[in-house]
């Protein structure tokens, strides 16, 4: 390959909201589209699912919390392309209602993947963006209910337009050691994981965004964080009014 091919990358796209962006990038973008997925097998499968209706994807295995995973996506793209074009931050997991783990297990669990591995992922991959690049980080609109149901002490950090990626870090640390200590509650925090995650997520979008600006501003990269609403993935359940597509 050559650095002057474009590229476009989606994580967790073997299925969901990221197969369907995988498969429209593959219809509309001009470059190379990576598919990745933690599991190869179901990566290779979505690959292959594509390609049986004309489409031509790359796959790269994938885990966002694995960093060693990440190193070697990185790797790839700088042999192969230079860099990347467009990064698409789709991987997350959300406990159902109904799953019997241990409420503290499944707040640290989903605030490993769902904050940190996306924060390792942009670490690692924000400085292969070329000039005219575009980040998308997938939130959800969970995290605004989410934010009216924590405490105004809370509302007051989340809303910062100075809070730094330390600051919004030892947010994070604080609700796992609460919820693990059983004072979650009492803190000011709400009891929905998934959408406490996602609010870090869109200020980690934030503060990101600000560094770009700040650092590479004449590079005219854009990041910006996207809440999809409810859609009928694996996720999210059938009853969902919108399809990935």
């Amino acid at each position: 390959m050559s650095s002057n091919t474009r590229v476009a990358l989606v994580t967790g796209a073997n299925k969901g909201i990221g197969f369907a962006i995988v498969r429209d990038l593959c219809r509309q973008f001009s470059g190379d589209v990576v598919l990745t997925a933690r599991d190869v097998a179901r990566g290779q499968a979505a690959v292959k699912q594509l390609q049986a209706e004309g489409l031509s994807p790359r796959f790269h295995q994938l885990d966002i919390i694995d960093l060693q995973s990440i190193r070697a996506l990185c790797d790839f793209l700088r042999k192969e392309y230079g860099g990347l074009d467009v990064l698409v931050n789709n991987a997350a997991i959300a406990f159902q209602l109904e799953d019997p783990t241990l409420f503290r297990i499944q707040a640290e669990l989903t605030m490993k993947t769902n904050f940190l591995g996306t924060r390792d992922v942009c670490t690692e991959l924000l400085p292969l963006i070329k000039p005219q690049g575009r980040i998308v980080n997938f939130s959800s609109s969970m995290s605004v209910r989410v934010l009216h149901d924590c405490s105004p002490k809370l509302q007051q950090k989340f809303k910062s337009e100075t809070i730094t990626e330390q600051e919004l870090v030892g947010l994070m640390n604080k609700f796992v050691e609460d919820t693990k200590n059983g004072i979650h509650r009492r803190e000011g925090w709400c009891d929905l994981i998934y959408g406490v995650t996602k609010i870090r997520v869109t200020l980690l979008s934030k503060i990101y965004a600000r560094k770009l600006g700040e650092q590479r501003g004449g590079d005219k990269i854009l990041l910006n964080a996207c809440c999809p609403a409810w859609v009928r993935t694996g996720m999210a359940g059938p009853k969902a009014p919108k399809s990935p597509e």
